[in-house]
């Protein structure tokens, strides 16, 4: 029976959005999760995760432009201690996710065939985000 805890470190170089598929793919094989869960969470209040198509770069860019246009840099927010971006990265966290529960079976997490699992990166600067990922089964 399976049940332990890794991190997944991800460099990020600012706002963007990276595909860690690999890296919580790269875990199951590792510890050899037949079957079972894998819960990730993201360690970070202004960083966060969501599932969505890999196949099309085009899908990522409208969907940072949309999440930028829904919450744009301010000075009008009160919390602002580290910068304009500080509040609008909390806010968008707020409204994406942080933590997501995936199926695993023969080894390999059950992803529809145009989904990939991402880190969705909210501050401007470069930051160094965790990602943990809780394996449960066989």
């Amino acid at each position: 029976l399976i049940n332990l805890i890794k991190e997944i470190k991800i460099q990020t170089e600012g706002q963007e959005i990276i595909n860690i598929t690999s890296g919580v793919e790269k875990i199951i094989k590792e510890f050899n999760l037949e079957m079972g869960l894998v819960n990730l969470s993201v360690l970070h209040t202004s960083a966060s995760l969501f599932v969505q198509e890999n196949a099309s770069s085009d899908v990522l860019r409208d969907i940072s432009d949309f999440i930028n246009d829904l919450v744009p840099e301010s000075s009008n927010y009160r919390h602002d201690m580290e910068g304009p971006d500080d509040m609008p990265a909390h806010i968008k966290s707020l409204l994406t996710n942080s933590n997501l529960t995936f199926s695993v079976e023969n080894n390999n997490i059950l992803l529809g065939r145009w989904q990939g699992i991402f880190l969705y990166e909210h501050r401007a600067g470069k930051r160094t985000r965790v990602v943990v990922g809780h394996l449960m089964g066989n």
